[in-house]
Formats: structure tokens, C-alpha cells, sequence
């Protein structure tokens, strides 16, 4: 039988993925790899042409890539001691090899030789394009380098690999690891009853209290966490959550905090050894901002531009609180900021979030928001029957549905209007022990466009840790939480819709600052009337979301916009000063260190909270990650907030524009230099005065002048 890592089918049969299959087949990969990459390599130079190049060197590894997506899919979704085992077995092996293919003095001989030496005219621009992209990042990770220097790369990429997958599941561990079961119902003052018979039946299920004398569980996934810390009028309450997440990645057996600093070491080694002065200047060469000095110049730019509206918000916040509870004004517990910051919200609006939630079920928004897509971007989405067949149980008779990994998934295929299949994929919502935290989007497999054949579909995922469905009723979520479908689904439509000739091109395989593009400009929809009346609807009634409502919501979606901004711009300040000037080894406490560089952008407390280096999962838990790279997130809102200006003069449902959208951004991947596609949509380079005036900023002359592009 064949082992089932390795079947390229397009329907994946996931019961069949079972640990034990993980090493042969990702052996029998790299072998196989092995023997491509060396066919590439051991060409004459003089019969060598670009399909026996560098089109060759991308299909060499693919299947072992497709291979490992699974692997590394399942290790997200499906955790369990025995793929943890054979997935540390395996992970040295498979960075290992990826890092020795830019080192195969061989390999990079044929493909330096065919690009200095033969005529860019006679290859397309997307095949320039890869021909660039491949050169240099081949000189970025070691190709010129001498054998010493490559030996010792290898064996970085090994360790950070290693190291950074301990730091993840540290951070998975230790957010398993505590759970807080409340046997006082007083303590649960404040909490939505949606929250509190969340938690009254997560205790029941894990064999605390009875339906008579009720428990309720807490635990640190989001769902649970964020209500008690934004409700919960019982200051000890927050106090208890605020420190155990506080705490995760901090104490042992889960700490992080020695792994930081070896992370940050080999890091820097890396950069060092590729000729940069830090390892901000090595990750940042081919994104848009260049290098780390680039980088860190935006966001310190668009900090002293909200400067002073994120103190008066800060002021305003204290005395808020002071008058409420009839104390003297100052700096808040950090436990207390966002129960505080509700409160006043509710005060100055009359709006509390939870009052929409009934008008965001699940099942409403995503349809709503497959409408939207359709419209804007001429495609046909459509669910189809999933099973779930539990690992060792007899396979049913094909009854033509899709196998899932988990029964809460679904599967969607996504067509042209003429029937044409461009893609399909999964959507896995909703927490549980074995998966990990947050949202994300991946893709398992990349397809190819006709070229006068069959067109290859494209297969991805999108994740998440929404709030669940409980007694019977939908998930009926925030609308912080519809944000982030559509922000996922946004990286999904940019891998689907890709139609890019060379695969490893194609959508998000994009430079990080400008990833996030299609994604967040996706959540634009979410603040739109128009957007909303497609999906936000009473669960009971089918009643629009009311006028009233929508207004409270638009009039409060800026409330502190500026202490929100901050927030952003302190974690991409930290990563960026991280890799690009963060203290050697014994020479200074890190956490001391990160708490003087982030001056004046945090909110000032009573207490003060460590930083959250233990559990940044974007910049630790990968070898590269987002490290260097957490500006990203407001580098592309100036884009995407700039970008659907255009919609918004044209229409936000308009299908020419978004067709031109799909066209000059989401179907062309990596083929072009971003800055170039971005000017192709909006006809000239990015305005930051766009995001400044959608965030309510515009208009403050102490935070914002009309100068500043990104």
C-alpha cells in the first residue's frame, strides 16, 4: 500500500494520516528530492536551459513539500504526543536539506551560469521574475559563501528550527495547562449569560459540578479569556486570568524565556555570516521596506504622529475610572484596562459589543461574506458534504463527500462563473486542546493556470478560535471575531485566485509587509452597510441589523483608536529593536532592556506587565516567522486602507473594481515587485493620511500632519 503522505490526491484522506506513516514518507521525499536537485546540478553547462534550471529546481521538491504541509497541518490542528514525536524526528531532516540547497555549490554553478550567460529576452517577465527572486535568495542564505560558513549554516537553520518549534509548543502547553474553575457564582457578575453557560458546560464536560450545583470553567483560549477580562466587575477575577496569561511561556515547565535569547543569538549569527549587519537588514532585502533602519523609521514615523491623542486617551481612561469608582485619578491595573475601557465605551456610546453578537452567526456571515466575494470578484463559492472517518474505523462506501480531519470542518470549492474549478478549501473554526491558538491561513497544495490545458485548482485552509455553538443555538460571534474570517479569507481568495505560470510565485508567497493586503482590506466590508446587510441578521428573527445599532457601532469603532495603534506599533517597535539591537547574552536582562526601548508607547499602570516575548508566537515560534516583520500588520493597513478608498468612490459592492482588484493584486502573486502592483491598482504609491483618517486620527493636528507615504 502507498503511504498516504504521499498521495497527491486532491481530496486528502485524512483518517489515513497516521504518525506512524510521517518518516517513511518524508524520508522517501527527501530522497527523492535529492536525486531531482542532484539531476539539476550534474547538467553540462552548455545544454542547460530554464525548464532544466530553475523550473526544473522548483519541481524537484514538491512532492516532499506537499508531504510536509500535511505533516506541519496536522502538528497545528491535530496535536497528539505521537505526531509531536515524529514530527521532531523528522524536522531537522527537512530543514536541513531546504538549507542545503542554496549551499550545492553544483547546483548554484548551473543556475548562476544560466542566468549570467544567456539573454533575459528570451523569458517572459514572470520567468524573469523567478529567475531574480532565485538568484538572490540563493546569495541570501549562503551560496557564495565559503564551505566553513556553509557547514555552520546548515547547522543554524537545524537549531532555530528546533528551538522555535519547542517555543511553540511551550506556548501550546502552557495555555492547556491552566484552567480556573469558579464555584462562586457572585464572581461571574458582569459576564454576557452567553459566557457563563459557556463555561458552566465546559466544567460539565470536564467532570466539574452537576446540572443541580453548577461550576464553570475558565481557560486562556480567547473565548474564555477575553469575556472575563473585558466583564467580569470582580477585580480579583481579572487579576487571576490576567496573571496566568501573563505568565504563559515564563515558568517552567514551559518556559520560553532562556529559548529567546538563544534564538536571538543564533539569529544574529545567521545575518552576521550573509554579510548583514543584524538579522532585521538579512529578513527585510527583498520586502518593501528594505531594511531594518527603513522599517523602523515607519514605525516610529507614525508613533510620533499619534503621540498625543494616545496620551489624552490614556489621561481620559484614568479619569474615567477615578470618577467612576470615586478614586483619585491615575494609572490603572494593567488587569483593569480593557473592564475600564468597556465601561467607558458603553458610557460614551451607549454600545456594548455583545449586543451585536446576535447578528453575527456564523453560518449568515460566511455565506454573506462568500456573497460579497462573489460579487466584487466574478467567482461561485459553494459548501460540499464532509465526513469525518475517526482513525481504525472501516472506511464507508464512497458516497462522493470530502473527508475532514475534525467533524467542525467544512470544505468549499470555489469556481469561475462558467463551472471552471480554481480552487477549494477547508474551514476549521472553533478551539480545542489539540489545536493551536489564534487564526491562520495555509495552503496544501498549488495549482497552475490552463496555459492552453486543464487548469490545476489550488487547495488551501483557513483556521481559527472562534466562540463555539452552545445548547443547540449557532456560534453567534464578535464582531472582532467576523473581522478575523474575513480577514483569513482574504489570504485564502489570494491563493486561490492566484493565476501565476511558476507556482512558487503564486499568492501569498508574497514579501511579508505587503501579505497582508488582501487580507485586511477584506475587513473594510465588515464596517460597510452595504457589507452588513448581506449577513448581519438576527439568529431568531432574520431582522437587518437596526439602524440604531449600526450607527453606535460606526460612532465607537474609533474609541481609543490611538491606544490600539500603540499597542501595534509596541510589538512591531520590540521586534524590529530585537533583531536589530537587542543586548548580547549576560550583558543586560532582556526584559529590563525591552521595557526601556518600549518608552512611551505602552500604557502607563500600576503594576507593570511583563512583556510578552514568553508567548509571540508570530516572531518566536518559526525560524523566521514574522521576526523582523511584525510592522508588517500596519505597514499593509496603510495599503489596504488606502487601496479601498477606491471602492469606496466607486462602490464597495462594484464588480469592475473588484475584478481590477483580482486582476492587478490577488491573481498575480509574487510576479511583479509589490511597490509595482499596488501603483498598477491605484495608479501611484501608497498615502499613510488614508489610514490616519479611517482610524479618526486624521484631523488631530498634534497626531498627524498630510505628509508620510509608507
Amino acid at each position: 500500500m502507498k503511504n498516504p503522505f504521499l498521495d497527491t490526491s486532491f481530496h486528502i484522506q485524512w483518517s489515513l494520516l497516521q504518525p506512524e506513516h510521517i518518516c517513511p514518507a518524508i524520508d522517501e521525499t527527501l530522497a527523492n528530492a535529492q536525486i531531482n536537485i542532484d539531476a539539476v546540478a550534474d547538467q553540462e553547462e552548455t545544454a542547460v536551459t530554464f525548464e532544466s534550471s530553475f523550473l526544473a529546481l522548483e519541481k524537484a521538491t514538491e512532492d516532499l513539500g506537499m508531504a510536509w504541509s500535511k505533516v506541519s497541518h496536522l502538528d497545528s490542528v491535530c496535536n497528539s504526543p505521537e505526531l509531536r514525536t515524529a514530527y521532531h524526528k523528522m524536522l531537522p531532516k527537512v530543514i536541513d536539506f531546504f538549507a542545503r540547497i542554496p549551499l550545492n555549490e553544483k547546483l548554484w554553478q548551473i543556475l548562476n551560469s544560466f542566468a549570467a550567460n544567456n539573454e533575459r529576452g528570451s523569458l517572459n517577465l514572470v520567468q524573469q521574475r523567478y529567475l531574480d527572486e532565485t538568484t538572490a535568495e540563493f546569495r541570501e542564505h549562503g551560496a557564495d559563501l565559503q564551505a566553513s560558513q556553509k557547514e555552520r549554516l546548515r547547522n543554524l537553520a537545524t537549531e532555530l528550527a528546533e528551538i522555535t518549534q519547542k517555543y511553540s509548543e511551550n506556548v501550546l502547553d502552557a495555555t492547556n495547562a491552566f484552567e480556573l474553575v469558579v464555584r462562586d457564582r457572585e464572581k461571574l457578575n458582569g459576564l454576557p449569560k452567553r459566557d457563563v453557560e459557556q463555561a458552566r458546560q465546559d466544567a460539565l464536560k470536564k467532570g466539574c459540578g452537576t446540572e443541580e450545583n453548577p461550576q464553570w470553567r475558565f481557560t486562556l483560549h480567547m473565548p474564555s479569556l477575553l469575556p472575563v477580562m473585558k466583564y467580569a466587575h470582580d477585580d480579583g477575577f481579572r487579576k487571576t486570568m490576567w496573571e496566568a496569561d501573563t505568565a504563559i511561556g515564563r515558568a517552567e515547565p514551559h518556559n520560553n524565556i532562556e529559548l529567546i535569547d538563544k534564538i536571538l543569538t543564533l539569529r544574529r549569527e545567521k545575518a552576521e555570516l550573509l554579510g548583514k549587519e543584524h538579522f532585521a537588514d538579512f529578513i527585510l532585502t527583498r520586502r518593501m521596506a528594505k531594511n531594518g533602519a527603513a522599517a523602523l523609521t515607519f514605525v516610529e514615523n507614525l508613533h510620533e504622529k499619534i503621540s498625543g491623542a494616545f496620551a489624552r486617551e490614556n489621561r481620559d481612561l484614568e479619569d474615567f475610572k477615578g470618577a467612576a469608582s470615586n478614586t483619585r485619578s491615575g494609572p490603572l491595573e494593567p488587569w483593569d484596562l480593557v473592564y475600564w475601557s468597556e465601561r467607558m465605551r458603553h458610557q460614551k456610546y451607549d454600545f456594548e459589543e455583545e449586543e451585536l453578537r446576535p447578528y453575527f452567526s456564523i453560518g449568515p456571515v460566511i455565506s454573506g461574506m462568500f456573497q460579497i466575494a462573489e460579487t466584487i470578484y466574478n467567482i461561485q463559492l459553494q459548501e460540499k458534504p464532509v465526513k469525518f472517518v475517526p482513525p481504525g474505523q472501516d472506511k464507508p462506501t464512497d458516497d462522493g463527500a470530502v473527508e475532514v480531519w475534525h467533524p467542525e470542518v467544512k470544505y468549499y470549492e470555489v469556481r469561475e462563473p462558467n463551472g471552471e474549478l480554481l480552487g477549494a478549501f477547508y474551514a476549521d473554526w472553533h478551539p480545542r486542546e489539540s489545536k493551536r491558538s489564534g487564526a491562520w491561513m495555509n495552503y496544501l497544495m498549488t495549482g497552475s493556470p490552463p496555459n492552453g490545458k486543464l487548469r490545476k485548482p489550488h487547495l488551501g485552509l483557513i483556521c481559527g478560535n472562534l466562540t463555539p455553538s452552545i445548547n443547540g443555538e449557532p456560534a453567534l460571534l464578535t464582531h472582532y471575531e467576523v473581522q478575523t474570517i474575513f480577514h483569513e479569507f482574504g489570504h485564502l481568495l489570494h491563493h486561490l485566485l492566484g493565476n501565476v505560470e511558476i507556482k512558487s510565485l503564486n499568492g501569498v508567497n508574497v514579501p511579508w509587509d505587503f501579505v497582508e493586503l488582501p487580507s485586511q482590506i477584506m475587513e473594510n466590508w465588515c464596517w460597510e452597510r452595504e457589507g452588513l446587510n448581506l449577513f448581519a441578521r438576527h439568529y431568531e428573527t432574520g431582522e437587518i441589523l437596526p439602524e440604531n445599532l449600526f450607527k453606535k457601532m460606526i460612532e465607537a469603532r474609533n474609541f481609543q483608536s490611538a491606544r490600539k495603534t500603540m499597542r501595534q506599533l509596541s510589538f512591531g517597535k520590540m521586534d524590529l529593536e530585537l533583531h536589530m539591537a537587542a543586548p548580547h547574552s549576560g550583558q543586560e536582562k532582556l526584559e529590563d532592556w525591552v521595557d526601556k526601548i518600549l518608552q512611551g508607547y505602552q500604557t502607563p499602570t500600576r503594576t507593570k506587565p511583563p512583556s510578552i516575548i514568553g508567548r509571540f508566537t508570530h516572531v518566536f515560534a518559526d525560524s523566521t516567522g514574522y521576526a523582523a516583520g511584525y510592522y508588517s500588520y500596519k505597514w499593509a493597513e496603510v495599503l489596504d486602507a488606502d487601496a479601498f478608498t477606491r471602492f469606496k468612490k466607486e462602490g464597495i459592492l462594484n464588480p469592475a473594481t473588484g475584478r481590477d482588484f483580482r486582476d492587478k493584486i490577488l491573481s498575480r502573486g509574487n510576479s511583479a515587485d509589490p511597490a509595482e502592483l499596488f501603483r498598477n491598482f491605484m495608479g501611484r504609491d501608497p498615502d499613510l493620511q488614508a489610514l490616519l483618517e479611517r482610524e479618526g486620527l486624521g484631523n488631530d493636528p498634534t497626531a498627524c500632519d498630510k505628509s508620510g507615504n509608507s
